[in-house]
């Protein structure tokens, strides 16, 4: 396992490591995350925006009561999100529980769907508590089924009592376990983390121990993608760079529901990772509820007005 000449996978180096990085200026990254929530875009803008906010949405359904025939129809949205209109672009990826991975596989394959990533929550989600042994089977069974991204989640009550090195190891075995199989994306709980210095420590642990994206929530915990800790995140993307000459993706999940709210993670990757970040292979929004207002926001700059929800697909 290489980690990018940053630690050599001992505790002692990825404490040496993590104690180097600067602290956050809470402060400051308030203020300027308040800033950027400011900044609009240019009307002519508005519909590449919009596309690119679709082509970056993870079509996620995350409940107790989901079903074939939902994971099904979730698809079919997920490649077509506007049955009428061949040019809205397909979404990057479809996130469920692994149980459902083999359904969402052959559904997706079936309607000539295979260029949408499906991605499967895994290591007991959304805890994270579980034994080691638990979470590789978890993991394995999303691959097996036919994940092409795995979504983890940290075990935080080991991260913050102080177990940094079991953390790390856990990443590195779910990374190797996907191998080239798959993309993995390492969720954070970030509303459990308490402080902006834990959200930078965990985006810095994470990548040197091999993610392939950084994510903010589960989304069943608030506070979740809140402006300040994605500005952290994709100021922690760009330094590791930086460091490693890597890029590392940034999801944030949870709370963005809308078009405007879409808009503003994108002016805040631009102006914070830079442009470089600005697809779906380095930024996804992990979403249920935001394509559809996506899709009225195109209606109207193609009608004039705003459509009635009953013009999109109920997820």
């Amino acid at each position: 396992m290489s980690f990018y000449g940053l630690v050599d996978g001992s505790d002692a180096s990825l404490r040496k490591y993590l104690q180097a990085l600067p602290a956050v200026d809470q402060v400051g990254a308030d203020a300027r995350a308040g800033m950027l929530a400011t900044r609009s875009i240019k009307t002519t803008s508005k519909r590449w925006a919009i596309d690119t906010a679709i082509s970056m949405v993870d079509l996620t359904t995350l409940e107790g009561a989901d079903s074939p025939g939902k994971v099904a129809a979730l698809c079919s949205k997920a490649v077509r999100p506007d049955p009428t209109d061949s040019s809205v672009p397909s979404v990057g990826a479809v996130c469920v529980y692994n149980d459902m991975v083999a359904i969402a596989r052959a559904h997706l394959d079936s309607i000539g769907g295979s260029h949408v990533g499906l991605a499967a929550v895994s290591t007991a989600f959304p805890s994270g508590r579980a034994s080691m042994g638990v979470k590789l089977q978890d993991t394995r069974d999303a691959l097996d089924a036919g994940a092409s991204e795995i979504d983890m989640v940290i075990d935080r009550g080991a991260f913050l009592s102080g177990d940094l090195i079991g953390v790390f190891n856990e990443i590195v075995a779910i990374r190797d376990l996907c191998g080239t199989r798959a993309h993995l994306k390492v969720i954070f709980e970030t509303g459990e983390l308490v402080t902006y210095d834990n959200v930078r420590k965990a985006s810095f642990l994470a990548m040197a121990a091999g993610a392939d994206f950084i994510k903010t929530s589960t989304g069943k915990i608030a506070p979740a993608a809140t402006a300040p800790v994605v500005l952290i995140m994709l100021e922690a993307v760009r330094d590791f760079y930086q460091m490693s000459q890597r890029r590392i993706g940034v999801k944030p999940a949870g709370g963005i529901r809308n078009t405007k709210d879409a808009i503003k993670q994108l002016v805040l990757v631009n102006e914070t990772a830079g442009p470089e970040w600005l697809t779906p292979s380095l930024f996804r929004i992990g979403a249920s509820a935001l394509l559809n207002d996506l899709l009225m926001q195109r209606m109207k700059l193609d009608d004039g007005y705003y459509a009635s929800p009953q013009y999109v697909t109920i997820d």
